[in-house]
């Protein structure tokens, strides 16, 4: 699995979560004390850049959840 496509599925995920708690990308940098621009969450969470492990614990503090939720997921499987 490429790194570009795993970057795309914790995307996937990221907004998921912040869809499910109803917070929008600019509500949720002001969770993150502003200490983010809104276009850096877009560009998370349509995988065009590749999170830190501090910008996973941010992303969990401001939507208040623990950060596995954002691993939790199947791979999908290797075509032979």
């Amino acid at each position: 699995m490429e790194k570009s496509e795993i970057q795309i599925i914790v995307g996937k995920k990221i907004k998921e979560l912040r869809i499910q708690k109803g917070i929008t990308q600019v509500e949720l940098v002001g969770r993150m004390r502003g200490e983010i621009d809104p276009t850096n969450i877009s560009r998370m969470e349509s995988g065009k850049t590749n999170i830190t492990i501090y910008q996973l614990y941010r992303l969990s503090e401001g939507l208040e959840i623990p950060m596995k939720d954002f691993l939790d997921f199947e791979l999908p499987e290797k075509q032979i």
